[in-house]
């Protein structure tokens, strides 16, 4: 998730998951445009953007473009970095991220999502190419726009359950995933067939995809003030636990994106973590009003 998702967040994940948890981890979604045409200073941010660790290993980039030139050149660049894997998002409703032809808006044209494929499977090599996108545009579109995809012969494809029009306003569907399983056997496809949406927590996970026969689940707002998603521990995490966390977060947050991305972005996960406990909302307060990151830090020290 853009701007949440980033290198300071995925690193405390990777280091509080268990060890006997697989998962893959993504980066959050990057232009492959501005890979291309940024100036200098711009490049440096973006390849800071698509920086990570090895603890995050299984990795994978995920970027937008509606050139497949683009789409070529930044698979190629994300395979020079060391990425496990290069996923292509199809599913972003973002307006301006549609005005680009891109994201959601490639549901309407498969001959181009399809061109856009091919293209990053030639720069990925022997890297695996995945897809995440939508059961349809304005309306459920699975029959048709699943098998476009899997005529391509991507690694994954990771279906959102939803439409672009539902955006995230109706529970995601996920008798669907089941018949994405189906179509993708009747086609005699390998792609792995993951679902996305409304998952909340790993047991969920497990239970939704038993129910539908597919091969993983997909995990975003579940991990909004929860770096313990992987850790498969069944109790909440303390007050004391939550405090500790965000500093780290903060700390982490401050080392490697630092001038990189406004200071402001770690005001979003003040409200996830601080939550669950009496007068958390007067430490959420005092937390958007802190001067600085600095300030936060000190601030939460004294409620420990």
């Amino acid at each position: 998730m853009d701007d949440v998702t980033d290198i300071a967040f995925r690193t405390l994940i990777a280091q509080k998951a268990a060890p006997n948890v697989p998962r893959v981890i993504f980066t959050e979604f990057t232009s492959a445009d501005g890979l291309m045409r940024a100036d200098e200073r711009g490049q440096e941010k973006l390849r800071k953007k698509l920086a990570f660790t090895e603890a995050e290993r299984p990795a994978v980039a995920q970027l937008f473009t509606s050139i497949p030139e683009h789409m070529e050149a930044s698979a190629r660049l994300c395979r020079e970095l060391g990425f496990d894997g290069f996923d292509i998002n199809m599913g972003c409703p973002d307006r301006a991220v549609e005005k680009q032809q891109c994201g959601s808006a490639l549901i309407k044209n498969p001959p181009l999502a399809r061109e856009l494929i091919r293209a990053a499977k030639r720069g990925a090599g022997d890297m695996p190419v995945s897809v995440k996108t939508r059961l349809g545009y304005n309306v459920d579109q699975l029959e048709e726009w699943l098998p476009e995809l899997l005529a391509e012969d991507p690694a994954v494809v990771t279906m959102h359950l939803r439409t672009r029009k539902d955006m995230s306003l109706v529970p995601a569907r996920w008798e669907r995933l089941a018949r994405a399983v189906e179509i993708r056997n009747a086609l005699g496809s390998n792609a792995l067939i993951v679902g996305n949406g409304d998952v909340k927590d790993l047991a969920d996970a497990r239970a939704k995809v038993a129910a539908a026969g597919a091969d993983g689940a997909m995990l975003g707002r579940a991990v909004f003030g929860n770096p313990w998603l992987f850790s498969d521990r069944a109790d909440e995490p303390s007050r004391d636990e939550k405090i500790h966390a965000l500093i780290e977060h903060i700390v982490l947050f401050q080392k490697k994106l630092t001038g990189i991305k406004n200071d402001a972005v770690m005001k979003r996960h003040f409200k996830a973590y601080i939550n669950g406990w009496d007068h958390a909302a007067e430490l959420r307060a005092q937390l958007m009003e802190a001067p600085s990151l600095d300030d936060a830090r000190d601030l939460l020290a004294a409620h420990l």
